[in-house]
């Protein structure tokens, strides 16, 4: 979490964990372009649940790429705790991001021939934790995630509901500054959505800043905060209670 700066109105100020300004993204082709974003502005502050809906293609996955830093964009801002994530070297933008960025995908993304304990322990090895150490607090955000007595199971051997759970593990294991969800229910029934809906707000009640990308009214519905795109742009971004009751959800 970004550390306080200086007393406020309920005793201290904050940091915004991402602050995006003027981002636009093209995709391009030999015969047309595209555009997916439409000059975004957009702040995250810290321990924020943000549900981001609208309709397929106005841009959602996109947004969540390029304030994540997995795509480029064209032109604009993204800093992320004070670092300009598209101003650095791609090995750069790539360590911060494993540093300070859990994901969480609808495809859930888990490596076949890997366990549930090694899949999880990933991020932090690749954060140069000692083996022993990143087994151990894999081992203990699996039972943080009720699969403690499934660390051992490979993807192929867990239900869709489990194979969410190692992968949300996964994305907070090495505690990040922020989690980007794309769709995290979307591959799961009514029952397995709702137990992976109450993990991430176990999660979000804890301190943790999250993202989703959504078309799951429930999700939004959980966040504190909504924010609607059409077309590439944001056209909506506030409460999710008041705005879910003054127009479509999608």
């Amino acid at each position: 979490m970004s550390e306080p700066l200086s007393p406020g109105e309920d005793g201290y100020a904050y940091h915004p964990i991402l602050v995006a300004q003027g981002v636009t993204k093209v995709y391009r082709t030999a015969a047309l372009e595209v555009p997916a974003l439409r000059g975004i502005d957009l702040v995250i502050e810290p321990g924020e649940f943000v549900a981001v809906m609208g309709p397929s293609g106005c841009g959602k996955t996109t947004l969540l790429n390029c304030l994540s830093g997995l795509d480029d964009i064209d032109r604009g801002r993204v800093t992320v705790e004070g670092a300009d994530l598209h101003a650095m070297p791609d090995g750069d933008r790539t360590a911060h991001r494993a540093k300070s960025m859990g994901f969480i995908f609808q495809a859930y993304n888990l490596i076949p021939v890997l366990t549930a304990a090694e899949n999880v322990e990933l991020p932090l090895l690749l954060n140069g934790v000692r083996p022993n150490d990143a087994r151990a607090r894999a081992k203990e955000m699996l039972v943080r995630v009720g699969l403690g007595e499934r660390d051992a199971h490979r993807p192929n051997e867990l239900s869709g509901g489990e194979q969410q759970r190692v992968a949300i593990a996964r994305a907070l294991v090495n505690r990040p500054t922020i989690v980007w969800a794309d769709e995290p229910t979307g591959n799961l029934d009514s029952q397995m959505a709702a137990a992976v809906l109450q993990l991430l707000q176990e999660v979000h009640a804890e301190g943790q800043t999250i993202v989703v990308v959504t078309h799951d009214p429930n999700i939004a519905r959980a966040a504190w905060r909504l924010v609607r795109m059409q077309d590439g742009q944001i056209v909506d971004d506030g409460s999710a209670a008041e705005l879910l009751g003054a127009g479509p959800s999608w």
